[in-house]
């Protein structure tokens, strides 16, 4: 008889089915892929959902209405979306549309991404648009209250809404930690029990042919929503002990300009360490990683114009819009780590507000990388859109 430990076994929660991943105690199989996952549950809303006032400050664009209303067309017909939008065209105004159709009918909602912080600023965001609903956030250490009408929370906390969402909005499906993650993935498909947004500046193809088939949609907007286009990369050769004195360069230039700057760099080690060399000469700064325990205190700062430049991984290569910003990759040419959709997201840091729709956006490198040359074209693509507008 075949021992228990090699019989074929796949988690109900997850769709794991690698017998090294699973371990065994009483003769009963558990899944070690999805053991960290515990907690409790979300209920089912007791009470009625309210009738959603969406309440927006601005007008959309032209481009963003259409896409708007295709969202909205898309759900009532029962079709799966994925929105393939530039860097700084507003993804995330294109989806309340879609979320007030479906509060209007008594649906529940969620809007998930892979990070935090973006959940915490999208709550106050949200909560802006749709005042009359109840709007809750939750994320690791966050978790007491799981239920209302719109619920923003991080891909990590999917697993507490099994077959729950009639709407699911999912943005940054691109990044870490989502990302090649099949657990999150399970967790994704296992919450939907109705139709799915998801949103992207940077599809891979496996994902636009998927979302090219029967019962889904690719929708593109590739212009920003004030029409400047992206600013394209500059690419600068400067060998690796020269890099923190060209930077400070630019720093020196961007101080007398009175703009700021990020700088990224590959590891939390080296955003460190280039801030100590940076600081004797530009005290007004600072640096961020993933352990900061005062990442977001920095960032606040930063955005208040408290500091004039931060040193930063690629926590910050998302989610963050500060105006006159301009952006430095240290060392651009690290394709472990930038690769083009990495390098494209970096990029569209710039340039994202109509007051300032410009900035320098500077590759350094000892040597040109095809994930460089990638991103470059892309963006330039992007760019020849706005030649077609009216």
């Amino acid at each position: 008889m075949e021992s228990p430990r090699k019989q074929s076994v796949a988690c109900p929660r997850c769709g794991n089915s690698d017998p090294r991943a699973f371990g065994w105690k009483g003769g009963v199989p558990y899944c070690r892929k999805c053991l960290p996952f515990s907690g409790k549950s979300a209920e089912k809303r007791a009470g009625e959902i309210a009738e959603p006032h969406l309440e927006l400050k601005y007008s959309l664009s032209e481009e963003q209405a259409a896409v708007s209303k295709k969202l909205v067309a898309n759900f009532i017909r029962g079709v799966d979306s994925l929105v393939y939008a530039v860097c700084g065209a507003g993804k995330t105004e294109l989806s309340y549309g879609v979320i007030a159709c479906a509060l209007s009918k008594g649906m529940q909602v969620g809007f998930a991404l892979p990070r935090r912080d973006v959940v915490i600023e999208l709550c106050e965001r949200i909560k802006d648009a749709f005042p009359r609903n109840k709007v809750v956030a939750v994320y690791g250490g966050h978790s007491e209250v799981l239920e209302g009408d719109i619920v923003i929370l991080t891909t990590h906390q999917l697993f507490r809404y099994e077959r729950y969402f009639d709407l699911l909005v999912m943005d940054e499906i691109d990044a870490f930690p989502f990302k090649g993650d099949p657990v999150l993935h399970a967790f994704y498909e296992r919450s939907v029990k109705g139709r799915s947004v998801l949103l992207t500046a940077t599809p891979s193809k496996e994902l636009i042919a998927a979302y090219s088939s029967p019962g889904r949609e690719v929708l593109e907007l590739r212009t920003r929503f004030h029409r400047h286009p992206m600013p394209v990369p500059g690419i600068s050769y400067v060998p690796s002990p020269m890099k923190a004195l060209r930077i400070g360069s630019r720093l020196r230039f961007y101080q007398k300009e009175g703009r700021p700057c990020l700088v990224f760099v590959p590891s939390k080690a080296d955003s460190e360490r280039l801030f100590l060399q940076l600081r004797p000469f530009f005290p007004r700064g600072s640096f961020v990683h993933s352990e900061d325990p005062l990442r977001e205190e920095k960032i606040r700062r930063f955005k208040k114009r408290q500091l004039d430049y931060l040193v930063t991984t690629s926590v910050l290569e998302r989610g963050v819009t500060v105006e006159g910003l301009h952006v430095i990759v240290a060392d651009a040419d690290r394709e472990s780590i930038y690769d083009a959709a990495a390098l494209i997201q970096i990029a569209g840091r710039a340039g994202r507000k109509a007051s300032c729709p410009g900035g320098d956006v500077l590759f350094l490198c000892e040597k040109k990388t095809a994930s460089m040359e990638a991103a470059i074209a892309e963006i330039r693509r992007s760019n020849e859109f706005l030649l077609k507008l009216p």
